[in-house]
């Protein structure tokens, strides 16, 4: 099952979480306050509209006949006065309305709900006011007294577009602000989860480096919740690493066991000119190549499972040149290095490397006619030995069978077949390779690629 690179993230998760729930809370904060702001609002109005429907029912007066009067020079807003100007009075009767007026409806009249007053009650409701606003209305009963029958309506409207653009205003400045906090709210849970995550950071660090072979355990400083795992965890590193040792022990034990009879077997033969005392040779030898090879395998995965080791290439080459010259002094074999790097280090154990670069070496040396070089190439990631021979070489419709193992394309030469399959196994444990080309010296180019054992 493929994950998102992202949602596979933990930071990423809880950085979205974070985000998601404070966009909720802060949204339904800002609805909250704007629908608080807005009640205030509305109700400042009203209680604006209910001192101005006060202040005019204190102005009227009743003639003897119950019609109503009303000074509006006592009045003290000057916008009662200003046509059009949004805070507007009238008076209705019971079959007229508009009976008296402020100067600033003009021309207009208000319209009552029409509903029934009761005595002393305020009634409020919206309508349309003088050129199409929307205004707030406010009306009571009032009637001469000892006539009740005489019923005037009071009504006080004002225009509701200030308060209304006041919301509006408020409504973006805190949506900016919200927005701001948000911002600011994300940046502190991004350095929460940063430092929050930090050791799991360290402890992935810890982890690289036991996989690349630079540390045994993990040693990195894990918080209190962490801890448990990391001791377990190292726990079951040396178990595995004892197991390990366990089967190496049996493994050796078990050669040597079987090595020593093969060993007693050839040396009864050796003098045996007879078909049998060859053919108790030739096995006894394949023998014991077979058992060289499944315990070099079952080294380099064990060293490969558990933490590789790092091995310098260029002493390895030095000694095992060495060893060649005395071995093939005989035959006056030119064997030299070129453009070796002293510092050169393959993730490989050293006997690998040792095994590897033994067996390139000595079938070079088995074929050579005068002339053995080995160089070292740096490619991204990897290190490249490079043997070449003067010798016949390999055509290349014949190299993949080279490099099958027991298959040998001179029965003339000694050897079991199993060499350059050894190398090859043993390559691709550590994550390499082995590669025939020609040689510029005319015999076969051997390139074994290795990665480079990560700095320490």
């Amino acid at each position: 099952m493929r994950r998102s690179p992202v949602w596979g993230s933990l930071r990423w998760r809880l950085l979205a979480g974070t985000a998601l729930a404070l966009a909720l809370a802060l949204l339904l904060a800002g609805l909250a306050l704007t629908a608080l702001f807005r009640a205030e609002i509305e109700r400042q109005f009203d209680d604006g509209l209910q001192q101005q429907l006060d202040q005019l029912t204190a102005r009227v007066e009743f003639d003897a006949q119950g019609q109503i009067g009303l000074d509006d020079s006592a009045l003290s807003d000057p916008r009662w006065r200003r046509p059009y100007s949004g805070l507007y009075w009238q008076v209705d009767g019971a079959q007229a309305r508009g009976v008296l007026r402020s100067r600033s409806l003009w021309d207009a009249t208000l319209d009552n709900a029409g509903d029934v007053l009761t005595d002393g009650r305020v009634h409020r409701h919206d309508v349309t006011g003088p050129q199409g606003a929307a205004v707030r209305v406010l009306e009571r009963a009032v009637y001469p007294a000892g006539q009740p029958q005489l019923v005037w309506r009071l009504l006080v409207a004002a225009d509701r577009s200030a308060s209304a653009q006041a919301v509006t205003r408020f409504g973006q400045v805190l949506s900016l602000s919200l927005g701001v906090l948000w911002c600011l709210l994300a940046a502190a849970a991004w350095a929460q989860v940063s430092v929050g995550l930090a050791p799991l950071r360290a402890l992935q660090g810890a982890v690289l480096a036991l996989r690349e072979g630079r540390a045994a355990r993990i040693t990195a400083d894990a918080p209190t919740e962490l801890l448990p795992l990391v001791l377990g965890f190292n726990d079951v590193l040396a178990r595995n690493d004892e197991m390990v040792e366990r089967a190496r022990q049996q493994a050796g034990n078990l050669a040597h066991a079987v090595k020593t009879p093969l060993a007693v077997m050839a040396q009864a033969a050796s003098g045996d000119g007879s078909p049998l005392g060859q053919v108790v040779r030739e096995q006894t030898e394949a023998a014991r190549r077979q058992v060289d090879w499944h315990l070099a395998r079952a080294r380099a995965t064990a060293h490969k499972a558990f933490g590789a080791e790092q091995a310098a290439v260029a002493p390895v080459l030095s000694g095992l040149l060495r060893v060649m010259e005395r071995v093939f002094a005989e035959r006056g074999l030119r064997l030299h290095m070129r453009d070796i790097d002293p510092e050169a280090r393959c993730a490989c154990a050293v006997q690998d490397l040792q095994d590897m670069l033994g067996n390139l070496l000595d079938n070079a040396c088995k074929w050579a006619r005068r002339e053995v070089v080995v160089g070292l190439e740096a490619h991204a990631g990897v290190w490249c030995v490079v043997v070449d021979d003067d010798g016949p070489g390999v055509d290349a419709t014949r190299r993949d069978a080279v490099l099958a193992r027991g298959v040998r394309l001179d029965e003339t030469v000694p050897g079991s077949g199993l060499g350059l399959h050894i190398v090859q196994e043993l390559a691709q444990v550590y994550g390499g390779a082995l590669a025939l080309d020609d040689s510029p010296l005319g015999g076969l180019r051997v390139r074994l690629t290795l990665p480079v054992a990560a700095v320490t």
